[in-house]
């Protein structure tokens, strides 16, 4: 007996709604790291400070990044 396609369909269609708020997330970790290292380092450049501020905007964005991880994943879950 051969799987209704309907009923496949239907099934990843739910599933993917459910997964839905949490695939973004650990991109959206990633992209506030590195633009905040970036940052870090533009500044670093200007300012003739070089490895202070790329480490400290480094710091800033895991921990921002984190913040906005675990808010949204929150959010997600409720």
């Amino acid at each position: 007996m051969k799987p209704d396609p309907d009923k496949l369909k239907r099934g990843s269609s739910k599933f993917y709604k459910e997964i839905g708020p949490y695939i973004g997330l650990g991109l959206q970790l990633a992209i506030t790291v590195t633009v905040m290292v970036f940052l870090g380092l533009w500044l670093d450049g200007i300012l003739e400070t070089e490895p202070i501020l790329t480490v400290v905007f480094a710091f800033l964005g895991v921990f921002a990044g984190l913040y906005t991880f675990i808010k949204s994943a929150l959010k997600a879950g409720k």
